[in-house]
């Protein structure tokens, strides 16, 4: 069994998109020993990837990389403005939460500019959880 691997999922501007790639995620982890990571994985992935289909007109791709004690994931969108966490979003407010979860649930975060998986421009946000297997 490979100890590095590493996961792209494109998927269409979708809403629906989000549900599936959490189903998928999850299929990923579980195929890969590592159960502790799927709430975590979970959580991250639909916030990352739901601000990159709200943010932009689109498409998007979910990453998923592990390798030694780390699992990254990330979502990339057609959108090369950066990221920016929402001040004032507060516990009961139903959006502007993404990047404080992201921050509070996270190792480590970040983001860069990229080209597209078909040559346009965008951004990659991405954020790391440590991985334990079981």
């Amino acid at each position: 069994m490979p100890s590095s691997w590493e996961y792209t999922l494109y998927i269409p501007h979708d809403p629906r998109a989000v549900a599936i790639s959490r189903r998928t995620l999850s299929d990923i982890l579980t195929t890969h020993h590592l159960p502790t990571l799927v709430e975590p994985a979970r959580l991250l992935a639909s916030e990352l990837l739901t601000n990159a289909l709200r943010h932009t007109t689109g498409p998007a791709a979910l990453k998923l990389r592990h390798s030694g004690p780390s699992f990254r994931l990330g979502a990339w969108d057609t959108d090369p403005t950066p990221p920016t966490e929402t001040l004032s979003a507060s516990d009961d407010d139903e959006t502007g939460r993404g990047l404080h979860l992201v921050h509070a649930y996270a190792d480590d975060w970040g983001w860069f500019q990229v080209n597209g998986p078909s040559g346009g421009h965008g951004k990659y946000v991405w954020c790391e959880i440590g991985a334990t297997p079981e």
